[in-house]
């Protein structure tokens, strides 16, 4: 299990008060600018995956820092999505929930252009699945801002509070926690939750009438499909529910977003950047049918995927760490947004195996890129905790002392 970095790990620099600005550029010279990621510490006991410092403006300054106007989606402006009351099935994969767009919707919605309709989940409105009562529904789309989400279904995780958050963001970011009605139950006998809903931070939505049986394929819904159930919100941070965020939400979206000008952002893989590697993996590890697996790759290397090489670079990697996701909700980012979601419910849930593909499509029509960083970057800003039954696995072998 990962530990909490050390406080010298989320470095804040002090900087002259800052106006917010019109553009994404914070200033001619950031004070993070000349920061420099020092060399890993030498310590030989712990070779696995670690935290490194990150540069973090102070939150006043971060809040100062959030761009007036909104980031331009190139190409397309807007973004429609399929409604069908009876949606038919002709090829392989999909769901009712998704809607099953054939292989040419498929292939077309690549093509961007000005103004477009997909399929993004939700395709027969509220009876489709993932159902949410009115009150909570209204209460999501009165956001205009910022949210922080996160999601437990079937009781797998205990829920994290939030670490170092400031005051401003405690009263304008929306922290929103999904679960199942048996997590619901969990929390009940608990007494953990309050009669507005809240446990800490986090307002808990309990979702009705899941689409899928798959516990971590229905994670994927609020994972990938934010801008559809905060359709007026600018800014979300996605974190996994095993994760405690542990760094103030300003600050995150400053560094990873606000900073670099992008509207996209998720951590690449600590030890693998090739889809065929991941793949081989994630087999070896069991979290799929080994078949469809070998489907998906194969379906995708037709296609023209190839290894990861040095030959795609400036891109870093095509296997990303899913777990922590950051985004601007403009048409761009949230089409990829709907087409990652759609090659989810059409294979394996699997994200990290079709997240390249959609990206790299993408990216062959229009000048936009999601932003890879660091993944101890991420460990820096989140720390993983146990699924709730290996923490129970723990505690009931522990020697007696």
């Amino acid at each position: 299990m990962a530990t909490e970095p050390a406080d010298d790990t989320r470095k804040v620099y002090k900087s002259p008060s800052m106006q917010p600005h019109e553009g994404n550029i914070v200033s001619s010279h950031h004070p993070c600018e000349n920061f420099k990621l020092p060399p890993p510490p030498n310590d030989k006991k712990r070779t696995g995956p670690r935290p490194c410092p990150v540069c973090y403006l102070p939150v006043e300054d971060a809040v100062a820092s959030m761009p007036v106007a909104t980031t331009p989606s190139p190409v397309l402006l807007n973004l429609t999505y399929v409604r069908e009351e009876y949606p038919l099935v002709t090829e392989f994969g999909g769901s009712p929930f998704g809607g099953h767009p054939s292989l040419k919707q498929r292939n077309n919605y690549f093509d961007v252009k000005e103004a477009m309709k997909v399929h993004c989940g939700f395709v027969r409105g509220r009876k489709s699945g993932f159902d949410i009562d009115d009150s909570d529904l209204t209460e999501m789309e009165q956001h205009k801002g910022i949210v922080v989400v996160s999601a437990i279904f079937e009781n797998i995780d205990e829920i994290q509070q939030p670490k170092n958050i400031s005051e401003i963001a405690k009263k304008n970011v929306g922290f929103y926690m999904f679960v199942d009605k048996e997590t619901e139950s969990s929390l009940k006998k608990s007494n953990a939750m309050d009669s507005k809903k809240r446990i800490g931070l986090w307002r808990v939505v309990v979702i009705h009438n899941l689409p899928y049986f798959d516990a971590r394929r229905n994670g994927k819904v609020p994972k990938l499909l934010l801008h559809r159930l905060f359709p007026n919100v600018r800014y979300s941070i996605w974190i996994d529910g095993k994760l405690e965020l542990l760094v103030d939400p300003y600050q995150i979206l400053e560094r990873f977003l606000w900073r670099k000008n992008v509207t996209f952002a998720i951590s690449r893989h600590y030890k693998r950047f090739d889809v065929f590697e991941e793949g081989e993996a994630n087999k070896a590890a069991r979290k799929y049918r080994n078949e469809s697996i070998d489907f998906q790759i194969e379906f995708y290397r037709r296609e023209g995927l190839t290894p990861y090489s040095e030959a795609k670079l400036p891109i870093t990697s095509d296997v990303p760490e899913g777990c922590a996701i950051i985004r601007e909700h403009v048409p761009i980012s949230n089409l990829f947004s709907c087409l990652w979601f759609n090659e989810v419910d059409r294979f394996t849930s699997r994200d990290q195996i079709s997240f390249s593909t959609v990206r790299d499509k993408i990216m062959a029509k229009v000048d936009w890129s999601v932003d890879m960083f660091m993944d101890c970057e991420r460990r820096n800003f989140v720390s993983q905790k146990y699924h709730r039954d290996l923490l129970i696995k723990k505690a009931t072998t522990k020697t007696p002392s």
